[in-house]
């Protein structure tokens, strides 16, 4: 099963040093069945892509709580075996936890396929998005569309041989 891991560029260089991903349970994001009937596509590519998005959405959260930290989103995504990685059954449709998952124990980096991080030119729209989440989750349309923004920026793949020169 493939899964996404939010992290901020602190987080992934703290996960290079380690060598794995936190020690578990760990919040992620993957295709769950919530999401496939959110998304309403069979299409794998597509319901990959949503859940990487979540993992994104995730990934702003964490900057939001974290001013200090560089005003990038960061998303590793791994393969787990399936059973290493189960949606919270009460929360399956709750809208703010479409897609998520808990991986059990630590997640060693070398699982990782690729990492996903915002280019130099999102930082701006990544920062205000962060900012106005909060007022967002609130119902804030203004907040909302700040929101937006940042997600109008696809994230760039890395190869996981290039985290050296990442973090």
């Amino acid at each position: 099963m493939r899964v996404y891991v939010p992290l901020t560029l602190s987080g992934l260089a703290e996960a290079h040093r380690a060598g794995e991903l936190g020690t578990g349970p760990l919040v992620a994001y993957a295709v769950t069945p919530a999401l496939r009937e959110w998304y309403l596509s069979d299409d794998i590519e597509e319901l990959e892509y949503a859940a990487l998005n979540r993992a994104a959405l995730a990934s702003l959260r964490l900057l939001a709580a974290d001013p200090a930290t560089a005003r990038r989103r960061v998303v590793v995504a791994a393969d787990v075996p399936d059973g290493a990685a189960a949606a919270n059954p009460d929360r399956g449709l709750d809208p703010a936890a479409l897609g998520e998952v808990r991986v059990a124990g630590p997640l060693p980096l070398a699982k990782a396929a690729a990492v996903h991080v915002d280019s130099a030119d999102a930082e701006a729209d990544v920062s205000a998005a962060a900012e106005a989440l909060a007022a967002a989750d609130g119902g804030d349309d203004d907040a909302q569309f700040v929101v937006d923004g940042a997600e109008d920026h696809e994230l760039l793949w890395y190869a996981t041989q290039e985290l050296p020169n990442l973090v």
